[in-house]
């Protein structure tokens, strides 16, 4: 798995396993002049979102922009990545909960988290349920994928997926494969094709491949862990902003903005970027970057 110069794999333990994170650990941001004051760090969280093959690998084009100045802490949810895999129905009670139990484990004040698509949604609820957890949150396409009433689990395809034995054959042939992986990061996930690059296909394919990937992966797809986040934002008091690709074949910018008119004392920023797709982070780190940087001295400031 892919890994930037500097940073080491560490882990913690939740209720569903054993839950792996990268973290800096060496040259060029702990050098032997800075590691005293590693330690006095703030910490910053970023959290991946779902799809056949994610992992933290998702934010490691961005995160590393922020180590010289953060204790950073990037982590494979389980049943995904280097993480565990338990073989279970996953639901989203189970993400709420780890989410929680990894910053509980890991960090020892208030922490800003960044996190992507359906795991967003569930930071959202994370943060409603332990807001003294949760400093600011900054979240790439925050969407529950069955938001103001829409329902994901009766489409077609998630349909189709819910047959058993056909729900492994088509996981093992038609996502854990380069081929498979490539034509949906372009035609699905990046609003540019050209913009994926091998490396990016790689490092899907190899998380999508562990053994029981497909737990997690087919429990998304099927729609177990989809839920209408309209139901929920008006609970939110974490300071929060929003970056919004406007070309998200699967949730276009406007439900995030109806999402984000629910509660403006909490979402305070909302960002559309033009010609992206659902993962800014992978398609324009650079500007996700200075979004990031921006939006977290911004809600600091708002405190």
């Amino acid at each position: 798995m892919y890994l930037p110069p500097g940073f080491d794999r560490h882990s913690t333990l939740t209720s569903l396993g054993r839950m792996v994170y990268h973290t800096a650990t060496g040259e060029p941001w702990l050098t032997p002049a800075s590691n005293s004051d590693s330690n006095n760090l703030p910490t910053l969280v970023f959290l991946h979102g779902f799809g056949g093959g994610s992992s933290s690998y998702e934010w490691s084009k961005v995160y590393p922009a922020f180590a010289a100045d953060y204790r950073i802490l990037a982590p494979d949810l389980i049943g995904w990545g280097q993480s565990e895999h338990p073989e279970r129905n996953y639901q989203v009670e189970d993400y709420i909960t780890t989410i929680i139990e990894f910053i509980e484990k890991t960090c020892s004040e208030p922490v800003p988290v960044v996190a992507s698509s359906l795991t967003a949604a569930f930071t959202i609820r994370a943060a409603i349920k332990r807001p003294d957890l949760f400093k600011s949150l900054i979240l790439t396409t925050p969407a529950g994928l069955s938001d103001f009433g829409e329902n994901y689990s009766r489409s077609i395809f998630a349909q189709i997926v819910s047959t058993p034995i056909l729900d492994k054959l088509l996981y093992s042939a038609g996502v854990a494969t380069s081929g498979g992986i490539r034509n949906f990061l372009e035609n699905r996930q990046f609003a540019r094709p050209e913009r994926v690059y091998q490396e990016i296909v790689d490092a899907y394919l190899e998380s999508a491949t562990q053994p029981n990937a497909e737990y997690a992966a087919l429990s998304f797809v099927r729609g177990d862990l989809c839920f209408d986040l309209s139901l929920y934002v008006t609970q939110l008091t974490t300071p929060t902003a929003i970056i919004w690709g406007q070309k998200s074949q699967f949730t276009g910018p406007e439900i995030g903005k109806r999402l984000a008119k629910l509660n403006p004392q909490a979402i305070q920023y909302f960002q559309q970027l033009d010609d992206v797709g659902l993962t800014p982070q992978l398609e324009l780190p650079s500007v996700t970057i200075g979004l990031i940087r921006q939006f977290l001295k911004l809600l600091s400031s708002d405190r």
